[in-house]
Formats: C-alpha cells, sequence, structure tokens
C-alpha cells in the first residue's frame, strides 16, 4: 500500500509508451512557440507528466538522450557489481 501507481513491487517502474526520442520531439515542439496544453492534447499526454520530461529532458538534443541513457545503463551495471563485490567480501570475512 501507498507505493504509487506505477510501482510494481519488484524494483521496476512501468515503462513508457513514448521512447526518449519522442519525448524530447514533443518538448521541442513546445520550445518552438506552441502551447503546453496543445502540445499534451494532441498527443495524449498528461501536463503533469509533460512537465516532468521538461525537467528532466528540456534542452536536449537526441543523441544527448541516448548518451544518457548509456551513461545510466552503465551506472545499474556498476551498482550490481560493488554489491555482488561487497557480499563476496562480507563472506569471505565471516569464513575466516
Amino acid at each position: 500500500m501507498g507505493r504509487g501507481r506505477h510501482h510494481r513491487g519488484d524494483g521496476f517502474r512501468k515503462r513508457s509508451r513514448f521512447t526518449e526520442e519522442q519525448i524530447i520531439g514533443i518538448l521541442k515542439e513546445q520550445e518552438a512557440g506552441q502551447r503546453a496544453a496543445g502540445v499534451c492534447r494532441r498527443h495524449g499526454v498528461n501536463p503533469a507528466t509533460f512537465h516532468k520530461w521538461e525537467a528532466r529532458y528540456a534542452g536536449l538534443y537526441v543523441s544527448d538522450a541516448k548518451r544518457l541513457r548509456a551513461l545510466e545503463c552503465g551506472n545499474v551495471r556498476l551498482k550490481k557489481l560493488l554489491a555482488d563485490t561487497l557480499l563476496d567480501n562480507a563472506m569471505l570475512t565471516d569464513v575466516a
């Protein structure tokens, strides 16, 4: 209870129906002078979601978003490696 609408309980969030490239394209429409409400309506996006996207992706180009995604994936991989290493060290300490 109380975990939020998009939390699945397994540590993963619900996937967006829009790719990062599409999100940046939608934000560029608004940056080009169109009203945010009209852009949201045309693409079927909740205004709150649009503003979250703005906070995260505003000013980014598609190449920047791809680089950001690659860095985030690498960061997740490194965190898992660190956790495994710490667990191995803890087990070795217990055995010794």
